[in-house]
């Protein structure tokens, strides 16, 4: 069985390394704050004390941490797990980053060479790194039923596709480095103009006197239905804003999208609304809440959260 480094042990890296803990993988993990590997640990995971002692001999290495500044301190940083001294075989980023920044670490994996025992000089090939931004929430963390977007090598990608089966239920290779992360910008801008939707929705139903869970069992399997409205509506109409996805996670990925979308010269007015919604939201102290906390700004607009509102 591989061996795997795995660095990021949040909502959705927990889970997901869990999972592969359950299917008999050996995994070393590193987390910035050791108390949330702890449960990890007590199921059996070797700790690391930093991304490159993660890296030491594994086949595999998979990160998925914050920001893009994260990728690449424990990617390409000084105890990052290209310093590793025997690096792996393949390195897969799950985090949702910037295509650039993932092009930049497939180049530099690739240039790295691990020099042979005993200073010969001898070298290997280089490092396969690839960009595999997930879609599906903490739901689909835990459940295994993620979609996984992956830009870079093909080959490498089929094969750790074992591995990757037990995390998602979708994966999807979509071109060269940078891909994976571009193809993620498609999904945030698609849920960031959706979740306006079922917000304004749902904030309709409670005006309108309806029973919004009922509301939602109608609408949810017709053509309005969507994963959002089937998922975090429910949790939106029982004032449940428990992470699944972080508010100032979701502004960080906008904040890429819409960088991206100027790069190309493209108008996207309609994320640039939703960008502004969830500034209102983290303002009001919900940057920590999921994502699903978009209807606190919409509430405010309308005064819908007062008394007789």
């Amino acid at each position: 069985m591989e061996r795997i480094g795995w660095i990021g042990t949040g909502v959705m890296g927990a889970s997901m390394a869990g999972r592969l803990i359950d299917a008999g993988y050996a995994l070393t993990v590193f987390n910035r704050t050791r108390g949330r590997a702890q449960t990890l640990l007590g199921r059996g995971a070797a700790w690391a004390d930093s991304p490159a002692d993660a890296a030491e001999g594994a086949d595999v290495v998979a990160t998925i941490v914050g920001y893009p500044r994260d990728v690449e301190e424990v990617i390409l940083g000084q105890a990052g797990v290209l310093a590793a001294r025997k690096p792996p075989r393949i390195l897969i980023d799950f985090t949702t980053s910037s295509p650039e920044l993932a092009r930049r670490i497939a180049r530099e994996a690739a240039s790295r060479r691990e020099a042979a025992s005993g200073g010969r000089g001898e070298k290997n090939d280089g490092v396969a790194a690839l960009d595999a931004p997930v879609s599906g929430g903490d739901i689909g963390a835990r459940n295994g039923t993620l979609s996984i977007m992956v830009g870079g090598d093909a080959a490498a990608l089929d094969s750790i596709r074992p591995i990757l089966a037990h995390l998602g239920q979708k994966v999807t290779h979509l071109g060269p480095p940078g891909s994976g992360q571009h193809t993620k910008m498609v999904n945030q801008i698609l849920i960031a103009t959706m979740m306006i939707g079922v917000c304004e929705g749902l904030l309709y139903a409670h005006r309108a006197g309806l029973d919004p869970l009922r509301v939602i069992e109608a609408v949810g399997s017709g053509a309005a239905g969507s994963w959002s409205i089937n998922n975090l509506g429910p949790r939106i109409v029982k004032r449940d804003f428990a992470p699944g996805f972080y508010v100032e996670h979701f502004l960080k990925d906008m904040g890429i999208a819409l960088a991206e979308a100027r790069r190309m010269n493209l108008a996207l007015p309609g994320l640039a609304l939703a960008e502004q919604l969830y500034r209102a939201v983290e303002a009001h102290g919900h940057g920590r809440s999921g994502t699903q906390a978009l209807t606190l700004a919409l509430e405010r607009l309308s005064a819908a959260n007062e008394p007789g509102g």
